[in-house]
């Protein structure tokens, strides 16, 4: 009797703890909470008003934005050109450091931020590095060749890239890209970004494609169900959604078990 009364008892046990752990994944799921180029919903976007902002609302990570100058310089700026987040007119390899930090990158988004300037590559890391988590975007790098170099240099010469502890990820949607980055860092995460028009658009193909060289892949959240961040889950990667401006979304997502959101408001991720 007393046999059987510690085997129902073992039982129990298992029964409970599988279904508190199930309960506790379903409810207290963490994900990495992450600035769209900083807090883009209340300050113009990759500045260091934006990163500055988004660390205080709580983000984890701040997502930035990958281009180059004339003179091989990196620099945190989103469009190809200057005009929409500037006060001057341009495709931004055109510019110089010098002429593209003269330029006025706040007032289009308030006069009140009229100082903020284009950020170099390296005053954001030296401001930023080993304080925050880092999600690199290189925006069209077939425009800039050498770009993924420089990139990696970087952070080498600021021993980021020991793969211990390490808080940067670089993503673009370049594929080709993020192979030499790749080649380049084997250590540091690659996240391949995702946009496709229809739901579930990504095949399992395109998946096993990604299967050497990244460790994220990251779809628009206007194209996600549980099913594709299951079958994301199953091939093996991680993945982080952009850009989660809803509460709904977030709360959906939540329950999707996703590992990351983008965000332009980093306190809608509390």
């Amino acid at each position: 009797m007393r046999a059987f009364a510690t085997i129902i008892l073992f039982i129990f046990m298992v029964a409970y703890r599988m279904v508190s752990g199930l309960t506790k994944e379903r409810r207290g799921h963490s994900f990495i909470k992450i600035g769209h180029r900083g807090a883009a919903g209340y300050c113009p976007e990759n500045t260091f008003a934006s990163f500055n902002k988004a660390l205080e609302l709580g983000a984890n990570y701040l997502e930035i934005d990958i281009q180059m100058t004339r003179d091989g310089e990196l620099v945190i700026i989103h469009d190809p050109t200057v005009n929409r987040t500037t006060n001057g007119k341009g495709r931004v390899r055109d510019f110089t450091l010098k002429e593209i930090q003269s330029l006025d990158a706040g007032s289009w988004y308030h006069s009140k931020f009229s100082k903020e300037r284009i950020p170099s590559f390296s005053e954001f890391l030296n401001t930023y590095a080993g304080k925050v988590g880092l999600l690199i975007e290189l925006k069209k790098p077939h425009l800039y060749p050498g770009i993924e170099e420089k990139v990696a240099n970087e952070l080498l010469i600021r021993g980021l890239v020991s793969g211990e502890n390490n808080q940067v990820i670089i993503q673009s949607f370049d594929q080709i890209s993020m192979k030499r980055i790749h080649h380049l860092l084997p250590n540091i995460p690659i996240g391949i970004l995702i946009k496709k028009t229809k739901i579930n658009g990504l095949s399992n193909k395109e998946l096993e494609s990604y299967v050497n060289f990244a460790t994220y892949v990251n779809p628009k959240v206007t194209m996600v169900n549980k099913r594709l961040i299951r079958r994301i889950h199953q091939h093996g990667f991680k993945t982080m959604v952009w850009t989660v401006n809803k509460r709904s979304e977030k709360n959906l997502l939540k329950n999707y078990s996703v590992d990351g959101m983008i965000s332009d408001y980093p306190d809608l991720l509390k």
